[in-house]
């Protein structure tokens, strides 16, 4: 078995009996005694100096003449045991110098016994003995390190004076406490991991290795009322021979640099106040940044004006009237109540310079938008200077956040209006169709949006379906919206197919981004660049659909319509987003079969974090599917989808049910190009009001046929032909189709012309008229509602009524 040497730890006492060089002198200063300790120090035998005088042995190289006395010393020290101190440099044999240091201890002055006992250690072990013992004086003294001992048990053993004197105590006070005795309120603020002092000991005392700044923070007995933050080392102390004896702990004050790294730190992590544009989540922000790191209590209140987005008017300096509390946070998870704000008062009315009390106003531009109120209590130490400067700039970012806020509410309220202003109220319910319709707004920070949908009932029972997203959110992406929707039904009411309707939208935004209608200003910044549509225009007569898109989603077409049996999306060409320009759009017709439904919506309805577009059309296809029956109750089902997304972009959604006109509601003919067949049209016309039991409108019906056909046959081209449409809603639509291109022009005839009164008078006896044109003509088509009656102002003469 092998012995482990003992440690060593410090410098060893040079003057330790066992190892110094010891000189027994005489009464007559002869030496009489030499160790081998003194052999090795001077390099001089014991049989060359026993008998010799001490003054002659050790002499002082430094020293003039002969000394009359062995040492420096004349007379015995008063105290019996007690020594002196002496040095001297002593030639060794070999003419080196040899600096000593003796230490001088009397024993007696009879003859022939020891009158002196000389312990000599070379001057260099001497010094750095000395200041080891200085320096550990020092800690026990003088340092301003506090130092504590305890023992394996954990129980404290020892202090120095500054722990004795700083934590106010009497000696039996501490000796034998534990941690948890002493300071039974304090907290390890860090590093993680320790739950308190104690465990911070046993760790040490069992695996040797030092814990380094650990920081504490609590009241001590001294200032009981006040809380003081240390940074704590700790090492374990051993015996010679590698034994623990204990934990040593070495504390230093870190009060203020603490609190003054902690307002640095709080001020960093300012940047999290006001993440959203949500006032009360701002709120929680601020509250959760002060509390517990600042203050023990905050309470935070905001002017109902500001969760309104209005403008704040303050009627008098202070805070405003009507204030809401947003957020409330205290480290004890009890409310602030008033009793605590007052006497958090009273203490700072007690205490000048320190208060535990900061009600601070969220100001910005001279208006007071809420109050912010910070509270401390004891043990913890009152704000300071340092810490009023930092709440006023906290204050000062969180009121910049809120005013944020408020605009942003006041943004989000202007642009939801605008845009549920700008969007269709109410749609029309065309016989043709039944409709269910939803816009879900967003409620994230981005805004409104600009997605829109519309119904435009057209010629000829048809109706157009258009649903359309605007790139960006606001107010300018609801006021693009306005633009597009409105330029949408201006281009529908010409009756142009989908493709070139969105062919001239896209000019029209197209010419905006070029220049051409461009204010100054408005370089680059158009919304509307970008934006996607879809349009489509059902016929029921045929069951046809056709529909062309830009930049948008295929609608959702359910089993009736695509022929598998269950909802899917319709292969239509996706084309081009408006504004791009040189790039045609695509046009395709689809025949549905009697109720299939129609799904058109934007992208805020299938995209979601964590869901990409093909999953969220599936989502769709697959509620349609499951929700056969009920319209609204379809719309329900797809808008849940949506709502178990984002809600970071709004969502339109446009439901459509197409049903066919029933065959025996139609009649159509040919014509050849005779003047003749004019009264031919007449009377088939009047027959087939007969048999639809729409006598009432036969009149009025018979002149706008008789107008029409005679229009056709004298300035179109063949083939002419003449439709009757009976409509529930619109009662009777009359068209009549020929192969010129020509546009017809309404005009008043004066009372000599003898034509020219045609149009003119079928704009008087119908409810509306217009013109559409095809590859294969134009028809012009008039409404006649139901007991249409003759105005008869509109001739000089009952005769003229006759003549037609």
């Amino acid at each position: 078995m092998t012995l482990q040497a003992p440690r060593e730890t410090g410098h060893r006492n040079p003057f330790d009996t066992t190892t110094a060089a010891v000189v027994v002198v005489d009464a007559q200063g002869m030496v009489t005694g030499w160790n081998p300790a003194a052999r090795s120090l001077y390099g001089a035998d014991a049989g060359d100096v026993l008998g010799r005088p001490v003054n002659e042995v050790l002499r002082d190289v430094g020293s003039t003449g002969e000394a009359q006395q062995p040492f420096k010393a004349a007379t015995a020290p008063s105290e019996p045991g007690a020594g002196w101190t002496e040095s001297r440099t002593v030639r060794h044999p070999d003419g080196s110098l040899v600096e000593t240091v003796l230490r001088i201890y009397p024993v007696g002055q009879n003859p022939g016994r020891p009158a002196w006992v000389v312990l000599a250690a070379g001057g260099d072990s001497y010094r750095e003995w000395m200041t080891d013992e200085s320096m550990l004086s020092g800690l026990f003294t003088q340092s301003p390190v506090a130092l504590s001992v305890y023992g394996p048990d954990g129980r404290l053993k020892w202090v120095n004076d500054v722990v004795q004197t700083g934590m106010g105590w009497h000696t039996d006070e501490w000796v034998g406490q534990t941690t948890s005795v002493l300071y039974p309120h304090g907290t390890v603020l860090s590093p993680p991991g320790y739950r308190d002092m104690e465990e911070v000991l046993e760790k040490v005392l069992r695996t040797g290795e030092p814990v380094l700044d650990v920081h504490w923070r609590g009241p001590i007995p001294a200032t009981s009322e006040q809380q003081r933050v240390y940074s704590c080392s700790y090492f374990r102390l051993h015996d010679d021979m590698g034994q623990p004896l204990g934990v040593c702990e070495a504390a230093v004050e870190i009060t203020e640099r603490y609190e003054a790294r902690t307002r640095l730190a709080l001020l960093s992590r300012a940047s999290g106040i006001g993440t959203t544009l949500d006032v009360r989540k701002t709120a929680e922000e601020l509250a959760g940044l002060t509390v517990p790191d600042f203050a023990d209590s905050v309470r935070i209140e905001v002017a109902e004006s500001v969760l309104a987005g209005e403008e704040v008017v303050s009627p008098a300096p202070g805070a405003p009237a009507g204030l809401r509390l947003m957020a409330e946070r205290t480290r004890s998870d009890k409310p602030v109540t008033q009793s605590d704000l007052l006497l958090g008062v009273i203490s700072s009315r007690e205490m000048p310079s320190h208060q535990r009390l900061l009600s601070l106003p969220l100001t910005l531009g001279g208006t007071v938008l809420g109050t912010v109120t910070l509270l401390r209590q004891p043990p913890r130490a009152p704000f300071t200077e340092g810490d009023g400067a930092l709440a006023e700039e906290l204050a000062s970012r969180t009121a910049v956040c809120v005013d944020n806020a408020r605009r942003y509410v006041r943004e989000h309220t202007t642009a939801l209006k605008l845009q549920r202003d700008l969007l269709p109220r109410g749609l029309p319910q065309p016989s043709g169709i039944e409709l269910a319709h939803r816009y879900i707004p967003t409620t994230g920070p981005r805004g409104v949006g600009g997605d829109w949908y519309d119904v435009i009932p057209l010629s000829g029972a048809r109706v157009g379906l258009v649903v359309g997203d605007v790139v960006g959110h606001g107010v300018d992406a609801a006021a693009t919206m306005g633009r597009l929707r409105t330029s949408v039904r201006a281009l529908a009411a010409l009756d142009l197919p989908p493709d070139e309707l969105l062919t001239r939208l896209d000019d029209l935004v197209g010419q905006t981004r070029v220049g051409i209608h461009r204010t100054p200003g408005d370089e680059g910044t158009d919304r509307a660049l970008g934006a996607t549509c879809l349009y489509a225009v059902y016929d029921p007569t045929s069951r046809t659909c056709a529909m062309a898109g830009a930049g948008h989603l295929p609608p959702v077409a359910t089993g009736r319509g695509t022929g598998t049996g269950r909802a899917e999306p319709l292969d239509l060409p996706t084309g081009p987003p408006l504004g791009i320009g040189g790039l045609p759009f695509e046009s395709v017709e689809f025949e549905f079969a009697e109720g299939t439904v129609l799904a058109l919506f934007t992208d805020g309805i299938v995209k979601a974090r964590g869901r990409d577009v093909d999953e969220g059309v599936a989502d769709v296809c697959g509620a349609l599917d499951a929700s056969a029956g009920s319209l609204e109750k379809a719309c329900d089902e797809v808008v849940s989808l949506c709502a178990q997304g984002s809600a970071d972009d709004d969502a339109a959604l446009l439901l459509v049910r197409v049903h066919a006109l029933a065959e025996d509601s139609t009649a159509s003919w040919h014509f050849v190009p005779d003047p003749a067949e004019v009264s031919t049209a007449r009377a088939l016309a009047r027959g087939k009001l007969e048999e639809w039991g729409l006598d009432d409108a036969a009149f009025v019906a018979e002149l706008v046929v008789s107008e029409l056909v005679t229009n056709a046959i004298r300035y179109g081209g063949p083939p002419v032909s003449l439709r009757l449409l009976r409509d529930v809603d619109r009662t009777l639509i009359c068209e009549v189709s020929d192969g010129g291109h020509t546009s017809p022009h309404l005009r008043r005839a004066s009372d000599e012309d003898e034509g020219g009164r045609g149009l003119f008078l079928v704009a008087q006896l119908t409810d509306m008229w217009g013109t559409r044109y095809d590859r294969q003509g134009k028809t012009i088509w008039a409404e006649i509602g139901r007991g249409q009656e003759m105005p008869l102002d509109l001739f000089p003469t009952l005769d003229d009524v006759g003549d037609l």
